[in-house]
């Protein structure tokens, strides 16, 4: 199989799982979660880098419509909250030459803070448009009459604290357990250089 046809379909598997992994119910009240299809989306995106990784994520964002699982407001909000949020959910790729580079010069702990940046990057980039998404669309239903852009903050603030945890820690393991995860075959096209 062509390279380019292999990550293309390894990002739509991935994209599904990711999908898959976040039906798991992990709710706490109607605003707060743990997002668990960060895991598989930061290990794909740390393993290819940006380009494909940004791919899978807006793939793993358009699954939710005929899966029905949207929550829908207006078109610019589910615009926001899925095409979009999710495909920035993908930025977690910058960071793949960095950890592919460290792991093949044997620099555990360059790898070990390059997978918390970018599991941390890819957490962040998504839910900030979630935060948006938040004062903008759904601010009008925050409790207690409280501000929107506090509600937001708390509650949009809070899931992606916890997903980014919950992602930092499992990519860990998987690093340590697995380093060949992270490092495909052909990496030439994140320019790393090989020994």
């Amino acid at each position: 199989m062509h390279n380019k046809t292999r990550i293309m379909v390894e990002g739509t598997i991935v994209a599904a799982l990711s999908f898959m992994l976040s039906l798991i119910p992990t709710n706490i009240g109607s605003s707060f979660t743990i997002s668990l299809g960060m895991i598989p989306l930061t290990i794909f995106a740390l393993r290819r880098g940006l380009r494909p990784a940004l791919l899978s994520a807006f793939i793993w964002g358009i699954l939710h419509f005929p899966a029905g699982d949207v929550y829908y407001l207006s078109i610019p909000q589910v615009l926001i909250e899925y095409p979009i949020a999710f495909t920035f959910a993908g930025f977690a790729g910058l960071y793949a030459p960095k950890v592919q580079q460290a792991l093949l010069d044997n620099q555990p702990r360059e790898a070990t803070k390059n997978i918390i940046l970018g599991s941390l990057l890819g957490t962040s980039a998504r839910f900030f448009w979630h935060f948006i998404a938040g004062v903008i669309f759904w601010g009008s239903y925050a409790l207690w009459g409280m501000n929107p852009w506090i509600f937001s903050l708390v509650m949009n603030g809070a899931s992606g604290l916890a997903t980014g945890i919950v992602t930092v820690m499992v990519t860990l393991i998987a690093v340590k357990k697995v380093p060949q995860l992270f490092l495909p075959r052909d990496t030439t096209h994140l320019g790393i250089k090989t020994r």
